[in-house]
């Protein structure tokens, strides 16, 4: 797999930035005073109770939504819409039943603020994508074909396939059975791993924040960001049960707590 690194970028440099972000429906708040930075190849998981705005962050973020006061700012550019080098996906994989596995994933290579790009290299960058989530073999399968965690393999390849610098995940594997969210956690791990997208990735479930994460952020009422946790737990995580159910039980505690906290605290 290729990447788009810029060589001059320093490692650490956050990649994503957002500054008191704020976003009202009708007067009503749904995020408010946001701070967040997400560094290239980092995951940040975002948890909280529903209604909380997450799934509304992601769509800023994406410039699908924009923010009643503050700013996103995606490789030190302000976000004022659409970006090619931002890719979204979302629970249902929203794949094209009339088109095959391989036009799937070429179809997000023709949206129209991507730049132009040749046959040639819409192919390679297809083939890439499809070898990079282990469905080489199924590249004419049409969507009817496919059981779910195929299917959601397509759609992250069809963000691969953009070679996108932020990926942004709205509770991809919530519909897969245990087994199959599993191996999707791990493949997500790679991609990232491989492809050094700065990645946010809303989910309910805190095992999966833990086990694919290098933070956890916790939303409350109205979108405040009431508490930040580090996972520093090492590979593979599957074996660090005493270490991992430790700050299990920190992140339900807070959860629990997430209702009565005005203020951000950060935990280590």
């Amino acid at each position: 797999m290729t990447t788009d690194t810029d060589p001059h970028a320093p490692r650490h440099a956050p990649y994503v930035e957002l500054r008191d972000l704020a976003l009202s429906y009708a007067g009503r708040p749904v995020l408010d005073g946001l701070a967040c930075r997400v560094r290239r190849g980092e995951i940040v998981s975002i948890l909280g109770p529903s209604g909380s705005g997450k799934s509304s962050l992601l769509r800023v973020v994406a410039g699908l939504l924009a923010a009643t006061r503050g700013d996103v700012r995606v490789g030190g550019e302000t976000v004022r819409g659409p970006r090619p080098d931002v890719a979204l996906a979302f629970q249902d994989p929203c794949l094209l039943p009339w088109l095959s596995v391989e036009r799937n994933v070429a179809f997000g290579l023709g949206f129209a603020r991507q730049a132009k790009r040749s046959a040639a290299e819409r192919r390679e960058r297809v083939s890439a994508a499809l070898d990079e989530v282990g469905l080489a073999h199924a590249r004419h399968f049409s969507p009817a074909q496919l059981s779910g965690g195929m299917a959601q393999r397509v759609a992250l390849a069809r963000c691969v396939a953009r070679r996108p610098k932020v990926l942004l995940l709205d509770e991809p594997f919530g519909a897969l059975d245990e087994i199959t969210r599993a191996d999707m956690q791990r493949l997500l791990q790679q991609v990232v791993a491989d492809t050094q997208a700065a990645t946010v990735l809303v989910t309910h479930d805190i095992d999966e924040a833990l086990l694919v994460s290098d933070r956890i952020a916790l939303l409350g009422p109205h979108g405040r960001l009431v508490l930040e946790f580090d996972v520093d737990v090492p590979a593979p995580r599957e074996t660090q049960l005493h270490a991992l159910g430790a700050l299990r039980i920190r992140v339900l505690e807070a959860l629990r707590d997430a209702m009565r906290q005005p203020a951000l605290s950060r935990h280590d």
